[in-house]
C-alpha cells in the first residue's frame, strides 16, 4: 500500500511506515531463524535444540509482546470502526493461534516436529502482518479523528527496540576459520546454507540477522547472495563486533557464497 496517499496527515504516514518497517524486521528475523531450524533438523538434529531455544526466545521476547502491544493499543481503536470490527475479531483469533504455535514449537518432541511448527508459525505470521499492513494500518492512518502517530508513540513493542543499526565497520573477509575451530568450515556439507536470492529485498537483511543469531559459537553457516553483500557484512559487524569471521567461497557472477563462522 501507499500510506502517503491514504494517511490523514504526514505524522500518521510516517507512523504507518515505521510500523511496517518493524513488521518487516520481525518477519525477516523469524524467517531466518526458522530456516536455520529446518536446516538443523535436516543436517544435525543434535544441534537443533539450541536453534529451537533461540527461536522460542525470540518469540517470547519480540513476537508475542508485539502482538500483546497491538491488542492493547491498536486493536481496540480499530475495533470501533465498523469497517474493521470483524477483521479485528479475526486478527485476535490469529494471535491466539500464533501463541499456540509458539507453545507447540516449545514442546515439540523432535527436531522435525519443531521445524514443522516453526514453519507453520512463519507462514501464519507473514499472512497476519500482510493484513495489518494492507488493511488495519491504512484504516487507522486514514481516519481523520484517529491519530495513528499518537497510538504508536512510545510503543517500542510495535516500532522496535532500536536494534538493527546501519553499521559502518566492515567485517574482515578472506580468512575464514580454516577448518581449525571445529565448526566444520572445511567441510561445506556439514554447514547449513541460507540462500537469500529468492527472499524479497525488503526482508533479506533481517532474514540474515535472524539466521546468524541462530548460529552457536564454534559453528558456521553459508550465505548465498545475488551480489557482494558488503553493506550487510558491515551491519553484521556492527551488531556482533568481532563475532563472525567471513570467508568468500564464490565471488559471482550469478551468486556470492560466503562462509560465516561464529568464532
Amino acid at each position: 500500500m501507499s500510506t502517503l496517499t491514504i494517511a490523514s496527515d504526514p505524522q500518521d504516514a510516517a507512523a504507518a511506515e515505521a510500523a511496517e518497517a518493524h513488521h518487516t524486521q520481525l518477519a525477516g528475523e523469524l524467517a531466518g531463524r526458522v530456516a536455520m531450524l529446518i536446516a538443523a533438523a535436516d543436517r544435525d538434529p543434535a544441534a537443533a535444540g539450541a536453534v529451537r531455544a533461540g527461536l522460542v526466545d525470540f518469540c517470547d521476547r519480540d513476537l508475542l509482546p508485539h502482538a500483546a502491544a497491538e491488542e492493547e493499543t491498536l486493536y481496540p481503536v480499530a475495533h470501533d470502526l465498523p469497517a474493521a470490527r470483524l477483521l479485528i475479531d479475526g486478527m485476535l483469533a490469529e494471535h491466539r493461534r500464533l501463541a499456540a504455535l509458539v507453545e507447540a514449537l516449545r514442546t515439540a518432541g523432535s527436531a522435525v516436529q519443531a521445524a514443522t511448527e516453526g514453519r507453520a508459525l512463519q507462514v501464519l505470521f507473514e499472512e497476519h502482518l500482510e493484513k495489518e499492513n494492507t488493511l488495519i494500518l491504512p484504516l487507522l492512518a486514514g481516519a481523520p479523528d484517529i491519530s495513528l502517530a499518537g497510538l504508536l508513540d512510545g510503543m517500542h513493542d510495535i516500532l522496535g527496540h532500536g536494534h538493527g543499526h546501519e553499521g559502518q565497520t566492515a567485517v574482515e573477509s578472506g580468512g575464514g576459520c580454516g577448518g581449525t575451530c571445529g565448526c566444520g568450515g572445511s567441510d561445506e556439507t556439514d554447514v547449513p546454507e541460507l540462500d537469500v536470492r529468492d527472499v524479497p529485498h525488503s526482508l533479506r537483511h533481517a532474514t540474515v540477522f535472524g539466521a546468524i543469531a541462530a548460529v552457536p559459537s564454534g559453528r558456521a553457516m553459508i550465505l548465498v547472495a545475488p551480489h557482494d553483500p558488503l553493506p550487510l557484512l558491515g551491519q553484521i559487524e556492527d551488531r556482533h563486533p568481532g563475532a563472525f569471521a567471513v570467508e568468500y567461497l564464490q565471488r559471482g557472477p550469478e551468486a556470492w557464497r560466503l562462509l560465516l563462522t561464529h568464532v
